[in-house]
């Protein structure tokens, strides 16, 4: 799971913003908000690069059971 929505709503940017930054599809970009998808370990570091936060933040811990 990430946070990637939250970030985006907290700083004010689009998906579409997102999606033109890092070079993917909104619908790529979409998937991630919607946590249908996860992105790969590059594209988080990406995301997190043009958003200006660490990549960890942009994860949510879950617990194991």
């Amino acid at each position: 799971m990430n946070r990637i929505k939250e970030v985006l709503e907290n700083q004010g940017r689009t998906q579409k913003w997102l999606a033109q930054s890092i070079g993917k599809s909104i619908n790529s970009v979409n998937a991630y908000v919607q946590n249908r998808t996860q992105p790969s370990i590059e594209v988080l570091f990406e995301i997190g690069s043009v958003l200006s936060i660490e990549p960890s933040e942009l994860l949510i811990k879950t617990k194991n059971k």
